[in-house]
């Protein structure tokens, strides 16, 4: 019987030191690789490191911002996210302040700080084709260390890598709404996207109109309504003649869509022909993925065709293509891989399992289909969407798949990252359904109190 070939062991590219990255480093490190992390802020935790005078640009944090999922379904598989008596917010949905302390802690139990270089910005991740195969050689990544770090310049670097994981995130690169007739004209003092909001007082006695209805639409809509003259939430999924004030507040409408913003700068229109004249307009709209250090190919190109010099990665209206289960770039897989994309999902543990099927498939453990049959179930994947009628941009969304997916990864890693719990599972589906009955007070009336018991008795194992 042939022996199976013996691991391999690569030095790999980490981008980014936020949860996703620092997940990477810990299950690469658990495969016998070598992974160096780039981080450009002052510190780890990403998304989660908030910055009052937006420093840098990687938070989208506002001051006053708590998680839409109990704590306990957000921790990592193995690593418990517990309340404890060094816990700056103790609830089960706590302000942000908290996620970073879980994250800070789960870099110091597993040592990974050093592995990760702060202040070290990614500038361009380029393929050295010069040993011949698509799958070998080796990457280089051009880096510099930030200003802020002290020094009188910015001073570039390049090193050689074996592989590259991006885990930069998809909560920076602000998505506004382009599509408002008008809005164009407005000045930036006249509109913003969520990502610059912090606090409400700058809005007191105001008239604020925020596009988008999802969590940050509404939790932004509500905190304003506190000091501002009048707040006006249009969702572009309501009915036209929608206009109608919120239960429990004096100035906040949830209103159909704006139809068109007029030259005038001051006065928005919206879908049921009502008009009110705005201080501001809000964009709470979502991101855009973006990765400005890698080459790649323009929106819109033949998606069965590659770009010379490319890196064969596109983003087109927010679908990153081509990706085999959210993850592997099929012509280069496992060499160029891709860690936390996926959106409307509890993540951490994602990324725990994503972050444990790239260590295993670049050491050789785990083997991965063919080019051919990657790219195959790719096309499935887009050819399921568009027959259910899924805009392009929600490819990566798993709002009613992601404890599938997860499933299918931990199959894949043969058990090396551990599973989802069904508590977890039902404690996820439980909090989504309170957030729909009770959007104003799910974060402090549950009743899940028998999947919390279930829960800690889980934590017990990792104590």
């Amino acid at each position: 019987m042939a022996m199976p070939p013996p691991p391999r062991s690569l030095r790999v590219a980490v981008i980014g030191a936020g949860a996703a990255g620092l997940a990477a480093a810990r299950e690469l490190r658990r495969e016998g690789h070598a992974p160096v992390v780039f981080e450009r802020a002052h510190a780890v935790g990403g998304t989660w490191l908030y910055d009052d005078q937006q420093r840098h640009s990687s938070s989208s944090m506002y001051a006053s911002l708590r998680t839409n999922l109990p704590r306990e379904v957000m921790g990592f598989l193995d690593f418990p996210f517990a309340a404890a008596p060094d816990s700056v917010d103790a609830r089960r949905f706590p302000r942000h302040q908290e996620v970073l302390r879980y994250i800070q802690a789960f870099a110091r139990r597993f040592h990974l700080h050093g592995l990760v270089r702060l202040r070290a910005e990614v500038l361009a991740v380029t393929k050295d084709d010069d040993e011949g195969s698509s799958n070998s050689g080796s990457w280089r990544v051009r880096w510099c260390r930030n200003a802020a770090a002290g020094d009188e310049e910015e001073q570039e670097q390049e090193e050689a890598f074996d592989a590259v994981v991006v885990c930069n995130g998809h909560y920076t690169e602000p998505r506004t709404a382009d599509d408002i007739p008008g809005l164009d004209a407005w000045p930036p003092g006249k509109q913003m996207h969520s990502h610059s909001y912090r606090v409400p007082g700058p809005f007191a006695d105001q008239v604020v109109v925020i596009v988008g209805a999802s969590k940050s639409g509404a939790d932004i809509s509500r905190e304003i309504a506190g000091v501002a003259r009048e707040v006006h939430m249009a969702d572009r999924s309501a009915p036209a003649a929608t206009c109608q004030r919120l239960p429990g507040y004096r100035n906040l409408w949830l209103r159909s869509m704006v139809e068109r913003a007029d030259a005038d700068g001051t006065t928005v229109v919206f879908r049921d022909g009502s008009s009110v004249r705005a201080n501001v307009v809000m964009h709470c709209t979502g991101y855009k993925y973006s990765f400005p250090f890698l080459l790649t190919t323009t929106a819109g190109v033949d998606e069965g065709e590659d770009t010379p010099g490319s890196t064969v990665v596109s983003v087109d209206d927010n679908r990153i293509h081509p990706l085999y289960k959210h993850v592997f770039v099929p012509q280069l897989a496992p060499h160029l891989a891709f860690i936390g994309l996926p959106f409307k999902v509890t993540p951490f543990p994602m990324f725990q399992l994503q972050a444990s099927w790239v260590a295993g498939a670049l050491s050789g453990r785990i083997q991965l289909p063919s080019e051919e049959e990657m790219m195959e179930d790719v096309r499935a994947l887009y050819t399921e969407l568009e027959a259910v009628g899924w805009p392009v941009r929600y490819t990566h969304c798993m709002k009613h798949t992601q404890f599938e997916y997860d499933e299918w990864l931990a199959e894949q890693c043969g058990g090396h990252a551990g599973r989802v719990e069904e508590w977890r599972k039902d404690m996820f589906d439980a909090a989504r359904k309170k957030t729909v009955e009770c959007p104003e007070t799910y974060r402090d009336d549950w009743d899940d109190h028998h999947l919390l018991e279930q829960a800690y008795q889980d934590f017990n194992k990792y104590s």
